[in-house]
């Protein structure tokens, strides 16, 4: 029998290890030697198992996140099976990503270094998760924007709500910024609640770009073409003008 488990067994111990010293203690506790030391063992394992010290935070950072992802893939697959309003689906995604990123300060550092975040495929696996999500409230007829758009622009904004969140003492944060701020997003990337048949024509061809991988009838071809057809649309800046239904980014 290969020593390949128990490897990995001591690779997962010691990121645990450090993952509640990042938590506890804050990045710079994330020292080879106090690792170490909290771990039991010699500091030259973690460079066996590791390589330096950013091959530790590398590690660390992706199991955090992609357990926290991982709950979210489930509820925005429960959201789906069940028929939830796509709206209280992103609010629950919004909502529980500022409270992740509040909770876990020095992990939100470090994955904010976008190089970093590049890198991680737990971040990507969650920028897939909102894709999803706002995808959703797209199937529905209520963007008034790209979906790409959106899912910037809900981004930048949880960003930004989470830095400003963290830079104020905890008995001085504002307590209703973070819904203010998700208000303030979805004044930019949604449309009124229209009438099926009062639905303007972008919002309709953004509707149909989200909807069209999931038909069946047509081959990938058509599919692909379908695709690439509706985005030249959504993506005209004289289509939206014409149909009313974007406001020009304040």
């Amino acid at each position: 029998m290969d020593d390949t488990s128990p490897r990995q067994d001591q690779r997962a111990r010691i990121t645990e290890v450090a993952a509640r010293l990042l938590q506890e203690e804050g990045a710079t506790a994330l020292t080879t030697r106090g690792v170490a030391q909290a771990a039991g063992v010699q500091a030259p394992t973690i460079y066996r198992l590791f390589g330096d010290k950013d091959g530790l935070l590398e590690a660390v950072a992706e199991h955090v996140m992609t357990a926290h992802v991982s709950a979210k893939l489930a509820v925005v697959a429960a959201a789906t099976a069940h028929d939830i309003d796509p709206l209280d689906d992103l609010k629950t995604g919004w909502m529980t990503q500022i409270e992740f990123g509040i909770a876990h300060p020095a992990l939100f550092t470090l994955m904010s270094d976008p190089q970093r975040g590049q890198r991680s495929a737990a971040v990507a696996s969650g920028r897939r998760v909102l894709e999803a999500r706002v995808q959703r409230v797209a199937a529905a007829g209520r963007l008034r924007v790209t979906e790409q758009r959106a899912v910037q622009l809900i981004s930048a904004a949880g960003v930004g709500t989470v830095v400003v969140s963290l830079s104020s003492p905890v008995g001085k944060r504002d307590a209703g910024l973070a819904t203010a701020m998700y208000e303030a997003v979805l004044g930019q990337i949604l449309t009124d609640a229209p009438a099926p048949a009062d639905a303007g024509p972008f919002s309709t061809a953004v509707a149909f770009r989200a909807l069209a991988p999931r038909l069946d009838v047509l081959s990938d071809a058509e599919r692909r073409l379908l695709a690439e057809w509706l985005d030249r649309v959504v993506d005209s800046p004289s289509e939206r003008s014409e149909s009313g239904s974007a406001a020009p980014a304040t």
